[in-house]
């Protein structure tokens, strides 16, 4: 079958998201050979975003974060904008992803489980109060709170740091559930996230990735192209 016959099949559809949906809004991502990984700097990216380097070292960590994680100006791309339709269709029942850019909700989506939470949402480690994700990148060196004075924190999940049980409560029960689970632009080389596609027991399993993963011989259908090239060719008709 057709990525289009699949979609045209399915009624309860779920789409798995990893950092290959906002690559094409000029995200970079982290492990592809021009990937945040493969840069220098004075210590691993994945030691800088770690729960201890965030409290030992804050104003390197925020010197970091500024200029490789907060890409306020990306616009959703095809595949965002696709999604948010689906959803509007009555098609798409959820996006799980692991992105921290808001870019499904900035394109129409209503229903996502972020599972490593957003850079639009800061709150101060000491009240608790909300600051947005401009706030951080406007202010300089360790970003504190205008009311306590405490150090504010982004809402993503760092290494060392656990996933939120509501969230991935969320996120398994609409796996659960679906008839077509849609993986894209993820190398499934992150747990816990990554083994969430177990869950699944609908009819039709889709792998959209650039490179092979160690789920394509799983697959019913594997493609290896970008996902907004992908995603932009669907028609989308109302069941």
């Amino acid at each position: 079958m057709t990525l289009q016959q699949i979609i045209d099949d399915s009624n309860r559809i779920v789409f798995f998201g990893g950092a290959g949906v906002s690559t094409e809004s000029g995200i970079p991502d982290f492990r592809s050979v021009d990937g945040l990984y493969n840069q220098k700097y004075d210590y691993p990216p994945e030691e800088i975003l770690s729960h201890t380097f965030f409290r030992e070292h804050t104003e390197y960590f925020y010197n970091f974060y500024r200029n490789k994680m907060l890409f306020l100006s990306a616009a959703p791309n095809p595949a965002h904008r696709k999604l948010a339709q689906l959803e509007s269709e009555g098609r798409l029942t959820a996006v799980v992803t692991q992105n921290i850019d808001g870019l499904h909700q900035k394109a129409g989506s209503k229903t996502v489980y972020e599972l490593h939470g957003s850079v639009h949402r800061n709150y101060c480690t000491k009240c608790g109060a909300f600051y947005s994700a401009e706030f951080i990148l406007n202010s300089s060196g360790i970003p504190k709170c205008e009311k306590c004075g405490g150090i504010i924190k982004p809402d993503v999940v760092l290494y060392e740091e656990g996933l939120d049980s509501e969230t991935v409560n969320g996120a398994v029960n609409a796996i659960s559930n679906a008839d077509c689970l849609i993986v894209a632009g993820t190398s499934l080389a992150v747990y816990p996230a990554a083994g969430f596609i177990r869950y699944f027991s609908g009819n039709h399993f889709v792998l959209i990735n650039r490179d092979p993963t160690s789920a394509d011989k799983l697959a019913e259908l594997v493609i290896h192209e970008n996902v907004g090239t992908v995603l932009d060719k669907i028609n989308v008709v109302k069941h």
